[in-house]
């Protein structure tokens, strides 16, 4: 820390005086200001932590239980990207005088891993960045001063681990409704197993299509606080993933136990899931235990328009009326006969297909739709469609992207941790298992005679800035006693 002091005395202080200066002269440049200020800062705070690291390095170095079992090989130059910039600091190879091994003592108790550049706070600016916009703009904002390649971004982003939700609430929650908005997402791929892999249909269109799935929980609705005419959605809680067969079931086995964890389902009167009714919403809607499935408004009137299409939309709303007033209080029979009753008439085939086609849907989905048109015992309005555009499109489709597989899956997860709240430094701190480490009995490693001694020697270092920082001295030796805590860990 004295060196960073000295720097800042005899460097920054200077600086701040000129850009003050140039500010004066031109009050509009109040910008330049700002950057100027931000960029010695950063500069600072890069010395700051040089420091920090050499001189933990050279505690290593001079440390008497550190001679034990290991010996003093080399010294080299390292590099590391933190979120104020790059630090480049001398760090010390070390030899075990048992084991033959070779190691960065320094390394271990920062919890580096070999050849890491990245530090956990750019990691996470960098997550934070690359889950809303793109894998370049994650590389660019890894940093304040500097920046990674976007295959840099990739290669974290695809080796994500994701932590279990596990943690049940000291206090379930009870309500008397719950719901989950079920849809899909339809990503591109640029292969499936290893590039070039696509085939093509007949009809020349590849098959990379990738089905991308969301599930939204949530409480109900309240108006917003600022805004009288606006609703949001309670407590939402966004579980995504690209998963088939076996996977499916776990992911809404996960689902389950979510509700489970944090609600009292012996208080929940209906749990509503509001979806187009898809093969793999239906199983969750089977596998859930209480679940009702209800056909969201959106796919409900896509194809109720399309039972007649040969109509415009003037003509068509008297129609589309007799159609949901049949399918919210009649029969299957009675809708079959309505639908009979609008083909008369149409002379295309191709148009009586779509009709055919349209009714078939909404049959296959009979029960969905008549709780959708009823609205009642507490049905909402869906939101699918929304959560599926915000949550998932919004990065992954709505403009020309192509994804692998695995990338798809992370980032999916990922989008998922984030509006939930997630912390991306928890994150990035969850990837390193934690290492059980056998406690050791406490031993001295520094005397008073020797801090006295060091204390003495670095009075004589600081000559002319002994005032101006003479109250830091104990706190340096401190830190010396601190830190040879972590040396007896290794």
């Amino acid at each position: 820390m004295v060196n960073s002091i000295i720097y800042f005395e005899e460097r920054c202080i200077k600086i701040f005086e000129k850009l003050e200066d140039d500010f004066l002269k031109n009050p509009k440049n109040f910008a330049e200001y700002v950057y100027g200020i931000t960029n010695v800062l950063c500069k600072l705070g890069t010395e700051m932590l040089r420091e920090s690291l050499e001189v933990m390095d050279q505690m290593l170095s001079e440390s008497s239980f550190r001679r034990k079992s290991w010996s003093i090989e080399a010294h080299h130059w390292k590099t590391l990207t933190t979120s104020l910039g790059d630090v480049t600091f001398k760090k010390t190879l070390f030899l075990n005088k048992q084991t033959k091994e070779y190691s960065y003592l320094l390394d271990r108790i920062l919890g580096l891993d070999p050849n890491q550049r990245l530090t956990e706070d750019a990691s996470a600016r960098m997550l934070e960045e690359a889950v809303q916009t793109s894998y370049e703009r994650g590389g660019q904002q890894v940093s304040m001063t500097t920046q990674v390649s976007r295959q840099t971004v990739k290669n974290k982003i695809h080796a994500l681990q994701f932590p279990p939700e596990n943690t049940i609430s000291e206090q379930k929650k009870v309500v008397d409704y719950l719901y989950m908005d079920a849809d899909e997402d339809h990503v591109a791929l640029q292969f499936r197993e290893k590039k070039g892999d696509l085939t093509k249909a007949e009809n020349g269109v590849k098959n990379n299509g990738l089905i991308t799935k969301m599930v939204c929980v949530y409480e109900g609705k309240e108006e917003e606080t600022f805004h009288g005419k606006r609703r949001v959605l309670t407590n939402c809680h966004y579980f995504c993933g690209v998963n088939s067969k076996e996977a499916n079931l776990k992911f809404w086995d996960d689902i389950y136990q979510y509700l489970e964890r944090n609600y009292d389902l012996d208080q929940v009167k209906k749990i509503y899931l509001n979806a187009d009714g898809g093969s793999w919403i239906k199983t969750g809607a089977k596998r859930l235990k209480g679940v009702t499935f209800v056909l969201d408004g959106f796919h409900l009137e896509k194809y109720l328009i399309k039972l007649a299409p040969h109509l415009n939309r003037k003509e068509r709303i008297p129609v589309l009326e007799e159609f949901r007033k049949t399918i919210r209080n009649q029969t299957k029979n009675d809708f079959r006969e309505l639908v009979e009753k609008q083909k008369k008439g149409m002379p295309k085939w191709r148009k009586r297909a779509k009709v055919e086609e349209a009714a078939e849907y909404i049959l296959s989905n009979w029960t969905g739709a008549k709780l959708r048109l009823k609205h009642k015992n507490g049905v909402l309005g869906s939101s699918t469609e929304s959560h599926v555009s915000h949550i998932l499109s919004a990065r992954m489709s709505s403009r020309p992207m192509g994804w692998s597989r695995q990338g798809a899956a992370k980032m999916a997860e990922l989008r998922a941790y984030y509006y939930n709240g997630g912390d991306m430094l928890e994150l990035v701190r969850y990837q390193k298992k934690a290492e059980t480490k056998e406690s050791r009995k406490e031993e001295k490693i520094l005397s008073s005679t020797q801090i006295l001694i060091s204390e003495r020697n670095r009075h004589g270092e600081l000559g002319k800035y002994l005032e101006r920082i003479s109250h830091s001295m104990s706190l340096q030796n401190k830190k010396r006693v601190y830190f040879q805590a972590q040396i007896r860990g290794l």
